[in-house]
C-alpha cells in the first residue's frame, strides 16, 4: 500500500479520517482554501508523482461548491503527475435528472459525469446512485457500492423475527431495492402507490401487497431529501396498522423541512449512513448513523490492488 495516497476534500473530512483509520494509512496533506472572491485554491503538499491517488469528496450540499472543489483537486493531482486518480464520491449529486422526461430540460447526471472525466479522473467509486444507469454516463470505470449490507446487518441485530416484518417500498421505483432487502431479512413485501405532482410535492394513495397490520414496517430508500415521500409513506403504513415503522436510507440529504417533518412523523427509528455529514441539530433522538468507512476502505484497497470489488456484495 506504499504507493497509495488518500486526500480529502472539505465536504466530509470525518468520513475520510475513518477510511484512513480502517486502512491504516496516513491521510494525504492537501491545502484547500478560498480566495477573497470565493474561488477555490488547492495545493497538494507532498510528492504524488507516480502514485495511486484517491480523492474522497461527496457532492452533497453545498453541491456546486463541493463539485467544483472536486474538479480542482482532480486537476491539481493530474498536473502533479499522479499515476492514477480515483474519485471516491460517496454521494453523487445532480443525479435526479438522468433522462429527458419532458421537453427543454438538461441531463445533469451526464453533464457532471463529463466534467469529472474531462478533469482527469481515471476511475470513480460511488455509492447508491439515484439511478444505476448513471454508471453508463462515465467514460471511465465505475465501482458502484451499496449500503444495503451495512443497513441489513444493523436491522438483523435488532432481533426481529421474519413473521413480524413487512418490507415496504415507498414508491414503485424502489421495488427492486425492497425485494433485495426482503430476501436477506425475510418478511412480506408491500408497495406504496405514490403520485408526484411536482418536484417537492407527492401524495400517497394506497398500499399494494402486504399485509402490514400489526407488523414492523421497514422502509428503504436511496436518499431522503425533503422527506415528503418517506413521511407520507410512513403515515400510510401507520393508518394500515403497522406496529412500528423503521426507515433506512443510504444518503441523509435532509434539505429544507426534512428534519421537522421527520420529527413529527410516526417513525419509530431512522437509520442512515455517514456518506453525508450531519450537523448536530439535524440528528434526532431516534436517528442511528452507521459508518460506511469500512466498506469504502475495503473498496479502495481492492481497487489499489487490482482485486475484485463485486466480491464484497456476494
Amino acid at each position: 500500500m506504499k504507493d497509495l495516497k488518500i486526500f480529502s476534500g472539505r465536504a466530509n473530512p470525518a468520513l475520510s479520517k475513518r477510511i484512513c483509520s480502517y486502512l491504516g494509512v496516513a491521510e494525504g496533506k492537501i491545502e484547500l482554501s478560498n480566495f477573497p472572491d470565493g474561488e477555490i485554491a488547492c495545493k497538494v503538499e507532498e510528492d504524488i508523482r507516480g502514485r495511486d491517488v484517491f480523492l474522497i469528496q461527496p457532492t452533497c450540499p453545498p453541491v456546486n461548491e463541493n463539485l467544483m472543489e472536486l474538479l480542482v483537486m482532480i486537476d491539481c493531482c493530474k498536473r502533479a503527475s499522479a499515476e492514477r486518480i480515483t474519485t471516491v464520491i460517496p454521494y453523487f449529486g445532480y443525479a435526479r435528472q438522468d433522462r429527458k422526461d419532458e421537453g427543454r430540460v438538461p441531463i445533469t447526471a451526464k453533464l457532471v459525469a463529463n466534467l469529472i472525466t474531462r478533469a482527469g479522473a481515471d476511475r470513480v467509486v460511488t455509492m447508491d446512485l439515484h439511478a444505476a444507469q448513471i454508471q453508463g454516463f462515465f467514460d471511465v470505470p465505475v465501482d458502484h457500492l451499496y449500503a444495503a449490507p451495512v443497513l441489513n446487518e444493523h436491522i438483523l441485530k435488532m432481533g426481529l423475527s421474519t413473521d413480524e416484518l413487512a418490507v415496504v417500498s415507498p414508491d414503485e421505483g424502489s421495488i427492486k431495492r425492497a425485494l433485495g432487502h426482503a430476501k436477506r431479512l425475510g418478511g412480506t413485501v408491500a408497495i406504496v402507490d405514490k403520485r408526484r405532482s411536482s418536484a417537492e410535492e407527492t401524495s400517497q394513495e394506497n398500499i399494494i401487497g402486504g399485509p402490514i397490520d400489526g407488523k414492523v414496517a421497514l422502509m428503504f430508500d436511496d436518499m431522503i431529501s425533503t422527506a415528503g415521500s418517506i413521511v407520507g409513506a410512513a403515515r400510510l403504513c401507520k393508518q394500515a396498522g403497522a406496529r412500528e415503522i423503521h426507515v433506512a436510507t443510504a444518503h441523509a440529504v435532509f434539505a429544507g423541512p426534512a428534519v421537522s417533518r421527520l420529527r413529527d412523523a410516526p417513525i419509530t427509528g431512522l437509520i442512515c449512513t455517514d456518506t453525508i455529514p450531519l450537523r448536530e441539530e439535524q440528528i434526532l433522538p431516534n436517528f442511528t448513523v452507521l459508518s460506511v468507512a469500512p466498506l469504502l476502505g475495503e473498496a479502495i484497497k481492492r481497487v489499489h490492488r487490482n482485486e475484485s470489488v463485486s466480491l464484497l456484495f456476494r
